[in-house]
């Protein structure tokens, strides 16, 4: 990890270095960006190059897939030629001294153990989750099925070849291997870490997995010039684009926790309030708690922006602005990340990019587009209770993603003194974060402690 000395300007108020340079999510965003012309253009393209097969834009999800590959390889570029990652000291890997295979291949196969094992663990938890065989899932599951062999077997090469290198080769993987053979000591700490961080790539990843495909078909089949003059027409496929970058860095970050990438999972969230406060913003909990309108349907008979500003082109115009900019905003915060981006995690600390004016650029700009998007107050049945209820649920929904951010907080302050030293710049320099802090500790009662960066 860059040392905390090593900060951007000098002086008491600097702000600490990012661990994730600005170029590196800028080049998955052009690669990706680059695909999609590709394959909006693929008639013009075959027929230039006399190549067999169908001419329509390749809108296909497995298309969706393939942007994954030019995303990866274009970030993975950058942070390997230019930025170097895999010769930081955080990757826990010493490039000038290997060992002799025969040296670590006890480890290896220890770990391979490890591994395998939890893989299969993880077969069996998307067997027996429901969910997971009905509707967007189907298509993840078929991917990670045809991912399984390919995946399984390169393991083998993978882990030998890194584990030459690595500084201290009994990670958190090796630790479960040790547990199942049960010919070595094992540490009950690392086990747990293990698994919380392949908990964490198995939900997400098959999430994020079943998501890629509408919002990438839309964007490669629109008609840009039919909608020209269309503003609702306009801000829904600009909202779509935005949202498959989102998706799309998003899944690359979750998939490529590599340590010669300098990609890898640190630790996952310890607290279980982390947990709780993520997944139930998530199916299949999402399903059961705001997905019913019963629970927490913070849209009932309130139709949206396009139903109440229909015939007022100004402000539907305005409200194009205001929503893309949220969204631009919130896939911003997802593509800062580069390569490193997932939930519940600690993968190195991020301070440039939108984390310059607050600690949640994302939860923020998302729960105003909410807000912004849903207008909950304004409903088609004239009823006082369906105001209050939409008004006062949707405030639900922000303060579970309050909630969700502070538990995000409580494991980075825990993790490391650079994210200490961030998490109290931000609160005496950034605008944001900055008035919020004013805000809570006015509203503190006299006397009360002083919560310090650390605690």
């Amino acid at each position: 990890m860059t040392s905390p000395s090593s900060r951007i300007g000098s002086g008491p108020a600097a702000r600490p270095s990012s661990d994730v340079s600005v170029a590196v999510g800028v080049c998955g965003v052009f690669a990706l960006i680059a695909w999609i012309l590709v394959c909006r253009s693929w008639p013009v393209i075959a027929d230039a190059l006399a190549l067999p097969g169908p001419r329509a834009p390749l809108s296909g999800p497995y298309a969706a897939v393939a942007a994954l590959l030019f995303t990866t390889g274009a970030m993975a570029a950058w942070s390997v030629l230019v930025d170097k990652v895999h010769l930081r000291p955080s990757t826990g890997i010493d490039w000038s001294n290997p060992r002799p295979l025969a040296a670590s291949l006890d480890v290896s196969i220890t770990k391979l153990a490890g591994l395998w094992a939890t893989w299969a663990g993880i077969g069996f938890f998307y067997c027996i989750g429901r969910w997971y065989w009905d509707g967007q899932y189907l298509f993840a599951m078929e991917v990670i099925g045809a991912c399984a062999v390919p995946v399984f077997l390169l393991s083998i090469p993978y882990v030998l070849w890194v584990d030459r290198y690595l500084i201290d080769p009994r990670d958190s993987a090796w630790h479960f291997g040790a547990m199942l053979i049960g010919r070595e000591a094992w540490d009950a700490e690392d086990v747990k870490k293990h698994w919380r961080a392949w908990m964490i790539k198995a939900f997400f990843g098959a999430f994020m997995i079943s998501i890629l495909p509408p919002g990438f078909s839309a964007v490669v089949e629109t008609d840009f010039s039919a909608i020209a003059t269309d503003p609702i027409a306009i801000g829904t496929v600009l909202t779509q684009a935005l949202f498959v970058i989102d998706v799309q860095i998003g899944t690359v970050g979750y998939l490529c926790t590599f340590r010669p990438l300098d990609a890898h999972i640190r630790s996952g969230n310890p607290f279980l309030a982390g947990w709780v406060a993520a997944l139930i913003c998530y199916p299949p909990l999402l399903w059961a708690t705001m997905g019913r309108e019963d629970v927490i349907g913070y849209s009932v008979n309130a139709n949206g922006w396009t139903y109440w500003l229909a015939g007022h082109d100004a402000l539907l115009w305005l409200w194009v602005v205001v929503m893309t900019a949220l969204t631009a905003i919130y896939a911003w915060a997802t593509f800062a990340f580069g390569i490193r981006f997932s939930n519940l995690t600690y993968r190195g600390v991020l301070t440039n990019g939108p984390y310059r004016f607050t600690r949640h650029p994302a939860y923020l700009s998302k729960n105003l587009y909410w807000w912004v998007s849903t207008l909950p107050f304004l409903v088609t049945s004239h009823a006082l209770t369906d105001m209050v209820r939409n008004t006062v649920l949707l405030g639900v929904v922000n303060a579970i993603y309050f909630w969700r951010a502070k538990t995000e907080e409580a494991h980075l302050l825990a993790e490391d003194s650079k994210y200490r030293e961030y998490h109290a710049w931000m609160g005496e320099n950034a605008l944001i974060t900055r008035s919020f802090t004013r805000v809570f500790a006015a509203l503190k009662p006299r006397g009360a402690p002083v919560a310090h960066p650390a605690e």
